[in-house]
């Protein structure tokens, strides 16, 4: 029977469990968006996971949207990152990279003065950014013209390309929770006309040249999606129309995996994405938020998922599939060094006891 500890074979990749890694942004890169030793240590802590899926990473400069999160588009960080994927490669383990580009959730005080960009000048409501100077407002981005969305696609190529000189063993695409990607796919965020605006198909037009572009440098390239997540004000008249159009247009791409977000942070779009997407998309399904493993074992047995990926019971528990696995009780993280600096709270927690 296929549980979380059978064996997976994504493209090339034999994971040992599907118990994976979600992406989790943690906001400790050193000056320059460059990943240390520090994150090093925090991801070959943790590469008991199937697969690890290395935190939102900026593909282009000038787009930061959290202070301290880490890029792929320098030299320097490219040598950066190969502290963390040697450290997780030499203790057995597998990782991908998160590539991201913030779009209206940037901020001038992150970027030099810098405006965010979007698929339409709409503002971020509800929430602010926290910058240099304090908790701000997000701003007013500026809406992209047509023909500059050839050099965003272009700068995930380059990001793709560097991921896997900084030895990767492939990437995954950021198309959730309001960034630019996620922006442009759903009719909250993106009111405009031409190819790139309107039916879903112009709405995804971004997306799709995206995975392409980034395809022609990764061998194994996953994507993360969220249609029903609220976060960063975002929202669609027809999350689950999305998801299923976006499933059936993906079937056959070559995709590796298709990580789905099944839910919302804020508790205010309901629906149930995986339905449809398992009926359409008969690749490797992801999926996540809020899963227990009980939950999780449950869905994979079923054929209603191929693996679960784990983001807040990575945090405090950095064995986590060995603790599934044992029945052992899970830590608690704590907020307050989510974000921090520093090991406390990152690389700290305590490992369980040799069986």
């Amino acid at each position: 029977m296929t549980d979380l500890f059978t064996p997976l074979t994504l493209g090339e990749l034999e994971l040992p469990n599907r118990v994976l890694m979600a992406p989790l942004t943690r906001c400790r890169a050193e000056p320059d968006h460059v990943p240390g030793a520090l994150m090093a240590a925090y991801y070959r802590q943790r590469t008991g996971a199937g697969l690890l899926i290395a935190e939102a990473t900026m593909v282009m400069e000038g787009h930061s949207a959290f202070w301290k999160e880490p890029g792929i588009h320098s030299p320097a960080q490219v040598e950066g990152w190969k502290l963390t994927t040697e450290a997780v490669h030499g203790a057995g383990g597998r990782i991908v990279l998160q590539l991201w580009h913030g779009g209206r959730a940037c901020h001038p005080l992150l970027n030099d003065g810098r405006q965010p960009v979007a698929p339409s000048p709409i503002a971020i409501t509800g929430d602010d950014v926290h910058t240099p100077e304090g908790k701000k407002p997000y701003v007013v981005p500026r809406e992209l013209a047509d023909e500059e969305l050839p050099g965003i696609v272009a700068g995930f190529r380059s990001a793709a390309r560097n991921a896997m000189a900084a030895g990767f063993d492939g990437v995954e695409v950021h198309g959730a929770n309001g960034y630019l990607l996620d922006s442009f796919l759903r009719d909250g965020s993106n009111r405009r006309g031409g190819p790139y605006g309107g039916p879903i198909a112009n709405r995804a037009r971004l997306l799709l040249e995206v995975l392409g572009a980034v395809r022609q440098e990764a061998d194994l390239v996953g994507l993360r999606i969220s249609p029903l997540n609220s976060y960063n004000a975002m929202e669609d008249s027809d999350p689950i129309g999305l998801a299923t159009w976006l499933a059936e247009r993906l079937e056959g791409t070559g995709l590796a995996y298709l990580h789905v977000m099944r839910g919302d942070f804020l508790g205010r779009q309901q629906g149930d994405l995986l339905t449809p997407i398992r009926a359409r998309f008969t690749g490797v399904l992801v999926a996540n938020m809020g899963y227990t493993a009980a939950e999780a074992d449950a869905a994979i047995s079923a054929g209603d998922l191929d693996a679960v990926a784990f983001g807040n019971a990575f945090l405090a528990n950095p064995d986590l599939p060995e603790r599934i696995r044992r029945g052992a009780p899970l830590q608690e993280p704590d907020p307050a060094t989510y974000y921090s600096a520093g090991p406390a709270g990152y690389t700290d927690y305590p490992f369980l006891e040799a069986a």
